[in-house]
């Protein structure tokens, strides 16, 4: 029996361009804390745990507070604001009309991530939250994934922990230099050269298995 191919994606910036929606509630969370945070800034450097850009902001006795006061907001103010990224449906799609199995691996709020996927009618067969590079390891070992695909170096560096074949979309904070310079086995310039890319790689992955 053939096992069926499980190809994982990040969620920010690779499934759903968060930017408008956090934007929205870190200056929701500025003005209930009375603490600047420069939200324009602050989602240039979408990836890492929440936690990571809220150092910036907020002393550390507070992070663990504050943390929590963003995810409760943060259905209010980002789920509307976000899109999906040209090509997400799209590519997941791909992946089940393949036979295989798409699952989300992400850093974020997993009850968060499933109201993003929910709302822009993303269905994969499985989300797995609260994971951030090498630790998304974790969960693709567990789900068997082939695949993992992402924007970050954080999510290469997952891929590779997991020994997975790491593909790298340059549609985050990361250029295809960095990506590739971090281990990235294939560069895409966007999901939308993504089923395309799997049905050759899905072909030569039955094969082996034949």
């Amino acid at each position: 029996m053939i096992t069926p191919l499980t190809v994982g994606f990040d969620l920010d910036m690779t499934l759903i361009d968060s930017r408008p929606g956090i934007r929205a509630t870190y200056q929701a969370l500025a003005a209930e804390t009375g603490v600047f945070i420069d939200a324009d800034l602050a989602v240039t450097r979408l990836g890492p745990p929440l936690e990571v850009e809220l150092a910036h902001w907020f002393p550390e006795e507070r992070l663990a507070e504050v943390g929590d006061r963003y995810r409760e907001i943060y259905p209010e103010y980002a789920i509307g604001p976000t899109p999906a990224m040209p090509g997400a449906r799209e590519a997941v799609a791909a992946v089940q009309a393949a036979g295989g199995r798409a699952i989300v691996v992400t850093a974020k709020h997993t009850p968060n991530a499933k109201l993003h996927l929910a709302h822009l009618g993303i269905e994969p067969d499985a989300t797995i939250g609260w994971l951030w590079a090498e630790a998304k390891a974790e969960a693709l070992r567990e789900e068997g994934a082939a695949v993992y695909v992402g924007d970050h170096v954080g999510d290469v560096r997952g891929a590779r922990a997991a020994g997975a074949l790491s593909v790298a979309v340059p549609t985050g904070p990361c250029g295809e230099d960095e990506l590739r310079t971090e281990g990235a086995d294939v560069v895409l310039p966007d999901l939308r050269s993504f089923p395309d890319w799997l049905e050759t790689y899905a072909a030569g992955y039955s094969a082996d298995r034949a």
